[in-house]
């Protein structure tokens, strides 16, 4: 195939390719190559920290990148060659910087297109699995489309465009994070996973990994919260964790300073500032507040702004008006800690 010859010897150079797959145009570079990674990230303008994924040709090549445990190896079994992308902790340094994400996961698909597969077996070599289109554009499904929305500089950083003609307006890949204690579908896509449900339940061993969880939620959300702000409310009995959930938001955001809730004080704000992003983690406890009157005092919906992060503990307890963009019953459990997250 003149096609997988001529993208072989453009990658291998440090080029970025366009291609199609069975969802989208994606763009890909190899994802061991530092600087082509970086040419990529230029390419994707502002990604705001979220990882890339990467594609592989079956398991065994996804091994040398990733730590499958069971629940993975199972989705592989039944999902995979498809339009899925199976979130594991990453092996370190087996890719170029900037393709792990900043929570030590990798992102691996084996996509169900043969021009891909075939040559990714014939690198020997991931290639990242990103979408063409540049952030916040429309997807693409046509090279027209990837083209219309870039900018000059943009398109002067694309090596090779392998055109295969309008592609069919499929959803995006299914991603699935395997790293906590029970599979959390990220993003819902073209594959549906178990019963679907407006609440997913996990158990989190110990206090990082809550913080962990928070994490990962605001960076699943990042668009959101800077488009129009993220409110969070967080309900659960005394010690079950809701502060610490917020201290791995004040984590993520990069915080130094110490969060405690302010039960007393009851609002708390902390500014921050993550790659081109600033505002506020406003962190608030109503434990005390018994009436919707005394809520509204407060103002808190007045901080509901660009860039701001609002934590709400015992939300449930006052009628307020404001709708959270995640609800989290927090509760102790034999194991540890469970998460009601919807």
């Amino acid at each position: 195939m003149t096609a997988i010859v001529t993208a072989k010897k453009v990658l291998a150079a440090g080029g970025l390719i366009i291609f199609p797959t069975e969802t989208t145009y994606g763009a890909g570079v190899l994802a061991t190559s530092e600087s082509a990674v970086k040419k990529l990230l230029a390419y994707k303008s502002r990604r705001e920290g979220k990882p890339l994924s990467i594609a592989v040709a079956d398991q065994a090549m996804a091994e040398e990148y990733v730590m499958l445990n069971e629940q993975a190896k199972k989705i592989y079994a039944q999902l995979l060659p498809g339009p899925v992308t199976v979130v594991s902790q990453a092996i370190a340094d087996s890719v170029a910087p900037g393709v792990i994400s900043e929570f030590g996961t990798l992102g691996v698909r084996i996509p169900d297109y043969p021009f891909v597969l075939e040559l990714v077996k014939q690198l020997g070599t991931p290639i990242t699995a990103t979408s063409a289109n540049g952030s916040s554009k429309p997807r693409p499904y046509s090279i027209d489309t990837v083209l219309k929305h870039l900018s000059a500089k943009q398109r002067s950083l694309i090596d090779l465009i392998i055109d295969a003609g309008e592609l069919p307006a499929n959803p995006p890949s299914t991603v699935i994070d395997t790293t906590l204690s029970t599979p959390v579908t990220l993003r819902q896509g073209a594959v549906t996973v178990g019963e679907q449900s407006n609440l997913t339940t996990l158990t989190t061993k110990n206090a990082d990994e809550t913080k962990a969880v928070a994490g990962r939620l605001c960076l699943q959300h990042w668009d959101t919260l800077v488009k129009k702000g993220f409110i969070i409310a967080l309900d659960g009995p005394l010690g079950a964790g809701k502060t610490v959930f917020a201290q791995g938001v004040a984590q993520f955001l990069g915080i130094s300073e110490k969060i405690t809730s302010p039960t007393y004080s009851y609002v708390q704000e902390y500014p921050y500032t993550r790659y081109q992003t600033s505002g506020l983690l406003v962190h608030a406890d109503i434990w005390k507040i018994d009436t919707k009157e005394a809520f509204e005092r407060l103002e808190l919906a007045k901080l509901v702004q660009p860039g701001n992060v609002l934590i709400i503990e015992w939300f449930s307890q006052v009628p307020s008006g404001l709708k959270p963009d995640i609800r989290v019953q927090l509760s102790e459990t034999i194991d540890g800690r469970s998460l009601a997250i919807s």
